[in-house]
C-alpha cells in the first residue's frame, strides 16, 4: 500500500512538473478569437500571408482568425495599435520589415519602438528586390551603372516606391559600399515605379519582383541583379549583387508577425511552430509564389536576431543619406 502511494504521489508531482513547464493559459490558449493586424490596406503580400495563415489557424485550432487592415501612416497606426494591445496571445501584427528596421529611424516622435515594444514570432515569405533597368539602356551589369554613376555621382537617377521605403535604403547602401551617390526619384509605390522604369521616364529602379514582374515578362525591364545574397527561386537565373562584384549588401523585402511586449513566451513558439507547418503546406507555397513570394518561416531567435541585424545597418545608411520621413 505504502508503495503504491508513493508511485502515485511520484507520477503526481511528475504531472505537476509538466504543466509547470508548460503554463495552463498556454495549454489552453487559444480559448478565444485571435487578431492579425495588418497596417496597410487589403491585397499587399502581407495582407495576403495573413490571410492564408490565418485561415490555416481557424481549421487547425477551431479559433477564428480575425484580419484587420488599419492602414495609415506609412504603416505606423496599424503597428502602434498592436504595440499598445494587450500581452494576452491574441493580438499580432503582420507587416513587412521596414517597419520594425527602418520606420525608428526616418520619423519622428515615434510612439513606440518596435524592436522594444513588439517581440518576434515568425517570419513569413520573402519578396526579393532587384536591380532593374529600361530595356533600352545601356546599362547591362551593375558595373556599367557604378561606372556611370562613378563618373555623374548624384546625377544617375533611380526610382523607388517611395522616400524610406527599403527600396531607397538598399540603393544607398549599393552607393556607400561602392563610393558613389544616385539620384532618388520616388513614386508613390511600387507599381508606379515599376511602369516609370518600364516606360523609360527613369532608366533604373530599385523594385521589388511582384511590381517589376509585368514588365520583365513583356521585355520592357532588363533585370540586373539580386539584393539578398543569395539567389531567389522566382528568379533563378538573376545573379546577385554580390557575384557582380557588390559586397555587403543583403536584403530583402520579408513579411513578419510580431507580438506585443510580454505576451508568453509558451504561446509565441506554440504559434510560431504552426505557422510554419501553415506555410510549408503545398497550396499556401503555391499561392504564395503567385503573388511572388516565397515562405520563409523562421524561429523567434533567428528572427529577433535578423531585425536588430538589419535594423543597425539600416540605421548607418539613414544617417549617412540623410533621409527622413515626408
Amino acid at each position: 500500500m505504502k508503495r503504491r502511494m508513493l508511485l502515485k504521489s511520484g507520477l503526481a508531482a511528475a504531472a505537476a512538473l509538466a504543466a509547470g513547464c508548460f503554463p495552463a493559459h498556454a495549454q489552453s490558449w487559444p480559448a478565444k478569437p485571435i487578431r492579425f493586424i495588418v497596417p496597410y490596406s487589403p491585397g499587399g503580400v502581407s495582407d495576403i500571408a495573413a490571410r492564408l495563415v490565418g485561415a490555416k489557424l481557424t481549421e487547425a485550432w477551431g479559433q477564428q482568425v480575425i484580419i484587420e487592415n488599419r492602414p495609415g501612416g506609412n504603416g505606423t497606426i496599424g503597428t502602434a495599435a498592436a504595440a499598445k494591445s494587450a500581452p494576452d496571445g491574441y493580438t499580432f501584427v503582420v507587416a513587412t520589415v521596414g517597419d520594425f528596421t527602418i520606420t525608428q529611424h526616418i520619423v519622428k516622435n515615434l510612439s513606440y519602438d518596435p524592436l522594444v515594444d513588439l517581440v518576434p514570432v515568425t517570419s513569413l515569405t520573402d519578396t526579393p528586390n532587384i536591380v532593374g533597368v529600361n530595356a533600352g539602356s545601356p546599362y547591362k551589369t551593375m558595373k556599367d551603372i557604378l561606372d556611370a554613376a562613378r563618373k555623374d555621382p548624384g546625377k544617375v537617377g533611380y526610382a523607388s516606391p517611395g522616400v524610406g521605403a527599403i527600396n531607397q535604403l538598399v540603393m544607398e547602401w549599393i552607393a556607400n559600399v561602392s563610393g558613389t551617390s544616385f539620384n532618388h526619384i520616388p513614386y508613390k509605390g511600387g507599381a508606379p515605379s515599376g511602369a516609370a522604369v518600364a516606360a523609360g521616364d527613369v532608366a533604373i529602379g530599385l523594385l521589388s519582383v511582384n511590381s517589376a514582374l509585368p514588365h520583365i515578362k513583356s521585355g520592357k525591364i532588363r533585370v540586373i541583379a539580386i539584393t539578398s545574397s543569395e539567389r531567389s527561386p522566382l528568379v533563378p537565373d538573376v545573379p546577385t549583387l554580390r557575384e557582380q562584384g557588390v559586397d555587403l549588401v543583403d536584403a530583402s523585402n520579408y513579411t513578419l508577425m510580431l507580438a506585443p511586449k510580454g505576451t508568453p513566451t509558451e504561446i509565441i513558439t506554440k504559434l510560431s511552430g504552426e505557422i510554419a507547418k501553415a506555410l510549408n503546406a503545398a497550396d499556401i507555397k503555391e499561392k504564395m509564389a503567385a503573388a511572388a513570394a516565397v515562405v520563409i518561416p523562421s524561429s523567434p531567435a533567428d528572427l529577433g536576431a535578423r531585425l536588430k541585424r538589419e535594423a543597425a545597418a539600416f540605421k548607418v545608411i539613414v544617417e549617412k543619406a540623410k533621409i527622413t520621413a515626408e
